[in-house]
């Protein structure tokens, strides 16, 4: 039975009815008005926001973050207050608490919202508070782009701020048994309105340093968004990013230390920064990390920044940039990454699969170029694509092969030429990938349609080619494996 007390379920059901929505929102604005507000400036919007319609007083008050006549909203003004989301001062409500809304990652539609500390901009009484919740940003869409889209039983968030990877997978995985950590109290009764306002029930929230909360206990699926910045040793000025740990540690001691609590078959998947260190390669470092787990490992570096740019980057999402202490604390990020070497720091995905193989397949990788979203779409396969590249071989040659989908073939060279200087297979979709490829792989590329097993393939291949079957089957064991590892084969 609802409890008649709690106001936030009222409040959601007038969220909803005002169309208060990405989509919503979206419309309202329109795309200059829109645009102005990605690159965090507000003018636009509150010019765009002056009508007085619910959806105006609501885009005004939770996500502009400015105060609007208490008339606007007079029908909720007093759940908004019970709910702690407002405080009403005369004929004025003001926001206590951003909330925003949330749009599927998978196909289309409004899926909840997310609850969290008003934005900090920056000016000259700027200050961020030691324990503040940031709502939705860059890292938790990436994440929750990335996450598996297959269907869990349980899962588990480690590190849930604001709540916003619960909203989404719970969307997903409606009978899922939930569980999510923070080490941040205040974290937590915000992500549980978050949950709340977004219809979410039953899950359960734990406070806790990485995974001490939930020791003993399995999941088909962990996440985190965990506190990567690498800050000066000791640092832990602000929860939400910092853990405090040396260095990378914490996401080293999540990759190592989450396959234990995950069941067979069972996913991690993270966000992560790691340290590129002098003379040591950071696939080196990174691969360590996944050759600890005991999992197949899919790891990509999809940023770099050099000590002064990340040390920037993080003062000014602080917004200390301009304060008295700005040069002292710029210099102490430079100071300590000089110390130990660091040339600079990465950024990516990192994402485990528990399979009890004895030789686990892993991958490190750098891939810069947009690929396209989202990619717990087709992440799965990616790992499914480095096992059978392991077990690959044409020794037997019963295998049988087909063509992924989304693979193109070009033909580079002068006009008129007879044959192409070079035969280049192109991912039209998923990682987009380009391969060069030689005269065996664009021929088997053509007629790989996974009826036929490799044998009778290669053998008509090298009579066409006028090659000795022998030499085709050898280039062929050679160049398969990479090229059903990068997606453009797969095993029928």
């Amino acid at each position: 039975m609802a409890d008649l007390r709690d106001p936030l379920p009222r409040v959601r059901a007038a969220l909803n009815e005002a169309g208060y929505t990405v989509a919503g929102v979206r419309e309202l604005l329109g795309p200059v008005a829109g645009g102005a507000l990605a690159r965090d400036e507000i003018v636009p919007a509150l010019r765009a926001t002056g009508g007085g319609s619910p959806i105006e007083a609501l885009t005004r008050l939770f996500w502009l973050q400015v105060p609007v006549d208490a008339g606007a909203v007079k029908e909720i003004v007093d759940d908004l207050v019970g709910a702690g989301l407002v405080e009403a001062s005369g004929e004025e409500v003001r926001p206590l608490l951003h909330v925003e809304p949330l749009e599927a990652v998978v196909g289309d539609g409004h899926v909840g919202y997310a609850v969290s500390d008003l934005k900090v901009r920056p000016g000259p009484d700027a200050a961020v508070p030691d324990d503040h919740v940031v709502g939705v940003g860059g890292a938790s869409g990436s994440l929750a782009r990335l996450v598996t889209h297959s269907p869990v039983d349980n899962f588990l968030d480690v590190g849930t701020g604001c709540g916003v990877q619960v909203v989404h997978l719970a969307t997903r995985n409606p009978s899922a048994r939930i569980t999510a950590t923070d080490v941040n109290p205040r974290a937590l009764r915000l992500a549980q309105m978050s949950l709340a306002l977004s219809g979410v029930r039953g899950a359960e929230l734990l406070e806790g340093s990485l995974l001490e909360p939930v020791q003993g206990r399995t999941f088909d699926l962990i996440v985190s968004n965990p506190p990567f910045v690498v800050a000066p040793s000791g640092d832990r000025r602000f929860t939400y990013r910092e853990s405090g740990l040396p260095g990378d540690d914490f996401c080293r001691r999540l990759v190592s230390e989450a396959p234990a609590l995950l069941n067979e078959g069972g996913r991690c998947q993270l966000l992560a920064n790691w340290l590129h260190v002098e003379g040591v390669p950071w696939e080196e470092r990174v691969g360590a990390w996944a050759e600890a787990s005991g999992c197949e490992a899919w790891i990509v570096q999809r940023d770099v920044q050099d000590p002064a740019e990340y040390a920037e980057l993080w003062l000014r999402d602080s917004c200390e940039m301009g304060t008295p202490e700005y040069r002292a604390r710029y210099g102490a990020w430079l100071d300590h990454f000089e110390r130990h070497g660091v040339t600079g720091v990465g950024f990516g995905w990192i994402t485990l699969r528990r399979s009890g193989a004895e030789r686990p397949a892993v991958r490190v990788e750098e891939i810069r170029h947009a690929v396209e979203e989202p990619v717990g779409a087709y992440a799965e396969r990616v790992l499914d694509g480095l096992v059978a590249a392991e077990g690959f071989s044409t020794a037997c040659g019963q295998g049988v092969l087909r063509v992924a989908s989304g693979i193109v073939q070009e033909q580079i060279g002068e006009p008129g030429a007879e044959d192409p200087e070079r035969i280049v297979l192109r991912q039209t979709g998923r990682l987009r990938r380009a391969a060069g490829v030689g005269t065996v792989e664009a021929a088997l590329a053509g007629v790989c349609d996974g009826t036929l097993p490799l044998d009778p393939l290669l053998d008509a291949i090298a009579q066409l080619t006028g090659q000795d079957p022998a030499d085709v089957r050898a280039h062929a064991g050679i160049v398969l494996p990479e090229l059903i590892a990068d997606g453009f084969f797969e095993p029928a």
